[in-house]
């Protein structure tokens, strides 16, 4: 499963490594459904972490419900939501494909 949950610092990490990219997964007006969740997941395996962007949900209470539905669903962690877009990430499980170092702090 994931590493233990993501803390602030980390979050901030992923959210700066996120920056440069363009979303994976568009939220449409039918909101979170199982081939939304599907995608999520599929495009978190290829790439550990992507960008899903709201195109109908402009509330944030909304953007906010649906994304912990996503991470629920999709088993990863939401790294923070910026305007309409909501970051996830998901380490892969195989060690040998894992693309992005998570920096550790001592405790």
């Amino acid at each position: 499963m994931l590493l233990k949950k993501l803390k602030g610092y980390q979050k901030k990490y992923l959210r700066g490594l996120a920056h440069k990219l363009k979303p994976y997964v568009f939220v449409g007006q039918k909101g979170l459904t199982e081939s939304l969740v599907k995608s999520v997941s599929d495009a978190l395996e290829v790439h550990e972490l992507i960008k899903v962007k709201f195109l109908d949900f402009k509330e944030k209470a909304m953007k906010e419900e649906i994304s912990s539905e996503i991470e629920k669903m999709a088993e990863c962690e939401l790294a923070g939501i910026i305007g309409h877009i909501a970051t996830f990430y998901r380490q892969n499980k195989d060690p040998e494909k894992r693309v992005i170092i998570i920096p550790m702090k001592e405790d």
